[in-house]
C-alpha cells in the first residue's frame, strides 16, 4: 500500500514538472488532477456506455492529437475502426427476419400442458391427434417442444399410475375399516367398528363392544354386507390393518360377496389414510371434548355424530359437499342476506350446522 501511494506520488510529481515548464502552474496542476480522475475512473467503470454523439466527438478530436498521444486515450485506433465496421453493417444490411416455423399461439401452448397433465399416459403424437379433433392444427413436433419446456415427458409414462391415481381410479370400490377406542369416565374401554366408503367418504358405525371378540366382529361383517347389498356399484376391496381382532371368519364373509381384502403394511397407518383421518376427526371435534358414561352413551354421541359427519359437515375432496349431497349441487349465492342464516346445534352446541333459508 505505502509502495504503491510513493509510486504514483512519483509519477504526478514528475508530470507536474514536465508541464509546469510549458504552461502555466494553475494549469499543470488541473491537468494532472484531470488525469488521475480519470485513472480512477478507469478502475471503476470496465467499459464506458458512449452514444453516437460521443463516438462522432471523440473519433473527430483523436485526429488532430500526435499518435505519441494515442496511447493514454481510452479509445484505440482498433476502437475507431470497430465502430467504422459497425456502421457500415448496419447501413448496409437488409432488415433481419427470423427465419424458421412461425412460433406458436400463447393459447395453443397453454392448451397443451393441461391435456399432458390430466393424461399422463397420452404422448406427444396423441395430444397432437387430440387437438387436432378440436381443429387446432399443430405439428407433433411443436408439441413436443412445448412439454419439454415445460418439463413434462412428450413419452407416454410406462411405469403405471401412482398409488394416489390407483386409489382414486378405484374410488368407487374401495371401502377402509379400523377400530378406535374409547375411554369411560370410570377408565373403562370402549372399542368402536367403523367403515368409511373412499368416493363418497360416508361412515358406516358398525357396533360398540368392551370385547370385540371373534364372533361378535364376524356378526357386524355380515350387518354391512347386508347394507353393501343396496350400493348400485359393488365393492371390490376391504383394507384393513393386520388387527387381531379381524379374524379370518371376518375375511371369509367378505370374500363370499366377491369382495378382495387388502391388509396395509407392519405399522403403516398411512396406508390406510382415510380411515385414520376419520379417526383423528371425530376425536378433536366430539370424542376429546365429552366425557362418555358407558356403551349406550357413546352409541348416542356416535350415532349424532355420524349424521353430522353425512349429512352436513363439508370435506375438501368432494368439493366442500357432504357424504349424502355429494352428487348435488348448491347454487352460488352472490349476495347473501345475513338475517337468513340459520344455526342448528349439534351435541348441545358442541358442534354448530349453519344453513340459509329461502
Amino acid at each position: 500500500m505505502v509502495l504503491s501511494f510513493l509510486y504514483l506520488a512519483f509519477v504526478r510529481t514528475v508530470q507536474l514538472v514536465r508541464l509546469s515548464c510549458r504552461a502555466q502552474d494553475d494549469l499543470a496542476i488541473e491537468v494532472v488532477m484531470l488525469r488521475h480522475e480519470v485513472a480512477v475512473l478507469r478502475r471503476q467503470i470496465d467499459r464506458p456506455a458512449l452514444r453516437a454523439a460521443d463516438r462522432a466527438l471523440l473519433a473527430g478530436l483523436s485526429r488532430h492529437l500526435p499518435r505519441g498521444r494515442l496511447g493514454g486515450f481510452f479509445v484505440q485506433p482498433a476502437t475507431l475502426l470497430r465502430w467504422h465496421r459497425d456502421f457500415v453493417r448496419r447501413r448496409w444490411t437488409c432488415p433481419h427476419r427470423r427465419s424458421g416455423r412461425p412460433t406458436v399461439a400463447a393459447g395453443t401452448a397453454t392448451l397443451v400442458v393441461p391435456l399432458a397433465r390430466v393424461n399422463p399416459t397420452w404422448g406427444y403424437r396423441r395430444i397432437c391427434g387430440e387437438l387436432a379433433t378440436m381443429g387446432i392444427v399443430l405439428a407433433p413436433s411443436s408439441v413436443w417442444a412445448i412439454l419439454k419446456r415445460r418439463g413434462i415427458d412428450p413419452a407416454p409414462r410406462l411405469s403405471g399410475p401412482t398409488w394416489g391415481e390407483f386409489l382414486h381410479a378405484q374410488a368407487q370400490g374401495l371401502i377402509a375399516c379400523d377400530f378406535f377406542s374409547v375411554d369411560t369416565v370410570l377408565l373403562g374401554r370402549l372399542y368402536v367398528l367403523f367403515f368409511i366408503e373412499h368416493n363418497t367418504r360416508h361412515v358406516r358405525i358398525a357396533g360398540v363392544t368392551a370385547n370385540p371378540v371373534c364372533g361378535w366382529v364376524t356378526q357386524e361383517a355380515r350387518n354391512l354386507c347386508f347394507a353393501l347389498a343396496e350400493r348400485t356399484t359393488p365393492a371390490k376391496f376391504l383394507i384393513r390393518d393386520r388387527d387381531t381382532k379381524f379374524t379370518s371368519s371376518f375375511d371369509a364373509v367378505f370374500a363370499a360377496e366377491g369382495m378382495r381384502i387388502i391388509k396395509t403394511p407392519i405399522r403403516a397407518p398411512r396406508a390406510n389414510a382415510i380411515a385414520e383421518r376419520f379417526v383423528g376427526t371425530i376425536r378433536r371435534e366430539c370424542l376429546d371434548r365429552l366425557l362418555i358414561l358407558g356403551r349406550r352413551h357413546l352409541e348416542a354421541v356416535l350415532t349424532e355424530y355420524v349424521d353430522h359427519y353425512n349429512g352436513h359437515r363439508p370435506h375438501r375432496f368432494l368439493d366442500q359437499r357432504c357424504p349424502s349431497l355429494v352428487n348435488e349441487t348448491t347454487p352460488p349465492i352472490a349476495n347473501p342476506d345475513s338475517a337468513g342464516i340459520r344455526r342448528t346445534e349439534v351435541h348441545g352446541g358442541l358442534i354448530h350446522e349453519y344453513r340459509l333459508v329461502a
